[in-house]
């Protein structure tokens, strides 16, 4: 059974920072996309951060670009969300989720994938 976990979310002060994981199992991380999405209540879910291999690059909203970071520990099936210089715009909850590879990192974080795991919440305090 593919299951991801999402952790690490929490209550920051604006400019502050904090690192999500995701750890996996039923599956080997290096054999799917990656992604992180979040959603905010009452509004749209939004791909933050994608990774496919076959592409090779990883694609990042605009509105985190230069603040985020994605990364992966393939030999512990774990992906990450460094998050800096958070915003109170950035509260939200934080999903973690896998998809068989495509070829398109940024096609995942705009129309989304096909594993999802629980999310965690981060909420940023002005």
């Amino acid at each position: 059974e593919v299951q991801l976990q999402a952790s690490g979310g929490g209550l920051v002060q604006a400019g502050g920072s904090l690192r999500l994981s995701c750890a996996a199992s039923g599956f080997t991380f290096d054999d799917y996309a990656i992604g992180w999405f979040r959603q905010a209540p009452g509004k749209r879910r939004e791909g933050v951060s994608c990774f496919d291999k076959i592409d090779g690059r990883i694609y990042y909203a605009d509105s985190v670009k230069g603040r985020f970071t994605f990364s992966t520990d393939n030999a512990k099936n774990t992906v990450y969300l460094q998050m800096n210089s958070l915003k109170p715009e950035d509260t939200a909850v934080y999903y973690c989720a896998a998809n068989v590879l495509g070829g398109s990192s940024e096609w995942f974080c705009t129309y989304g994938m096909d594993y999802w795991g629980k999310g965690t919440q981060v909420t940023v305090s002005s």
